[in-house]
């Protein structure tokens, strides 16, 4: 087995369950202890493209938290979230990516203007890179949903994405927060000649939705209503209690519906917060449509599951993909990738079929890309 050289993951809210779970869960699938379920980029689809393999990547972020990654492993393995005894396994790569967390912010009392936050969220990505990633980085964010800005300034994802683009680093927004889709960033992003990917990972009702709305438009079967409840805890929990940031995660739920159904439809998403349901969640769908005749019917659904270990796979796929990509000289936005996001940049499909189509056609545009990396396998 080859190695490639080593490539960065820097990861904003790099503390948080998702960002816990992917560090434990590269260092585990890298260790040979668990099989990389979840993961296409590990399948046949993307044999001999050139991805940087799961053991070259190393791990950094900013989070404005100071829970180690060890202690945070050690919870999330308690709460069942991670497998019993993984979090002493891979108890060396948890201290390595937590040794190169900075502190993130802006925080209360930090009187720093936005330039010179990015100029210093910018400056511990390059120093990050210099040091242990010399195949490049790639800046993901996982950090908890923050409200839709209101005004001119640059919320903190928005600092984030600036802080990539300074730093050289192609970008990925796992979040519905504003990231690069801030106006103020609109130029920034296209002089950069970075490529990036987003935005709100799809992870559970949402890629549901984007399977079921395609069955009923293709079957004409006239879809009367559409609504939705969440239930879940954590830190998502907790930050879309906050109905602003709620809003900001409902709007690509909602969008995926019109989209697919090709009109919108009556019918909300509500999303509750349950602190002792922790990384797990259940979403139910209750859909009315009429079928032959007018006959009036009911399709319901329940999605159970840990958002954790839901998200950290399609992470990993995305870093790696988005390091390839740079490293093949694409650029702007990678519309390709949006089988991953519910609200994806660049003009292309909503249905996961359509989706999953772009994203082979990607693959073969990276097994015949320049600047093809060593290969892993």
């Amino acid at each position: 087995m080859s190695t490639s050289r080593p490539a960065g993951v820097w990861l904003i809210g790099a503390r948080g369950s998702v960002a816990t779970t992917v560090v434990a869960g590269c260092a585990a699938m890298s260790a040979g202890l668990h099989p990389p379920t979840g993961m296409l980029t590990e399948t046949a689809l993307f044999a001999e493209c050139g991805l940087p393999g799961l053991s070259s990547l190393v791990f950094g972020g900013h989070d404005t938290l100071d829970c180690p990654l060890p202690k945070r492993a050690e919870e999330l393995a308690a709460a069942g979230v991670l497998p019993p005894g993984l979090p002493a396994a891979v108890a060396a790569e948890l201290r390595a990516a937590d040794e190169e967390i900075a502190s993130g912010g802006p925080i209360p009392d930090d009187d720093r203007d936005e330039q010179a936050l990015i100029e210093a969220f910018a400056a511990d990505i390059r120093d990050f890179t210099a040091r242990r990633a010399p195949a490049g980085t790639v800046v993901v964010n996982v950090a908890s949903t923050e409200p839709a800005p209101d005004g001119d300034a640059l919320p903190p994802s928005s600092l984030y994405a600036a802080a990539a683009l300074r730093a050289g680093c192609p970008y990925v927004n796992f979040t519905p927060s504003t990231g690069l889709h801030h106006p103020a960033l609109a130029a920034a992003s296209g002089r950069s000649g970075l490529p990036y990917a987003g935005r709100d990972g799809k992870t559970g009702q949402t890629l549901l939705r984007s399977v079921l709305g395609p069955m009923f438009a293709q079957r004409a079967l006239a879809v009367r209503a559409w609504s939705g409840t969440n239930l879940l805890g954590g830190g998502d929990g907790a930050a879309l209690a906050d109905p602003a940031a709620a809003a900001a995660k409902n709007a690509g739920k909602e969008r995926v519906l019109t989209d697919t159904l090709g009109t919108p439809v009556q019918g909300e998403v509500h999303i509750d917060d349950v602190p002792a349901l922790g990384d797990w969640k259940t979403a139910w769908d209750h859909i009315a449509f009429d079928g032959f005749l007018g006959t009036r019917m009911i399709l319901q659904t329940i999605w159970q599951g840990c958002d954790s270990s839901l998200a950290a796979p399609l992470i990993l796929d995305l870093a790696r993909l988005t390091l390839r990509a740079r490293a093949a000289g694409m650029s702007g936005p990678l519309t390709d990738l949006g089988f991953y996001f519910k609200d994806p940049v660049g003009d292309g499909p909503s249905a996961l079929s359509d989706q999953y189509t772009a994203l082979t056609r990607l693959a073969a545009r990276l097994r015949t890309a320049d600047g093809h990396a060593e290969e892993t396998r």
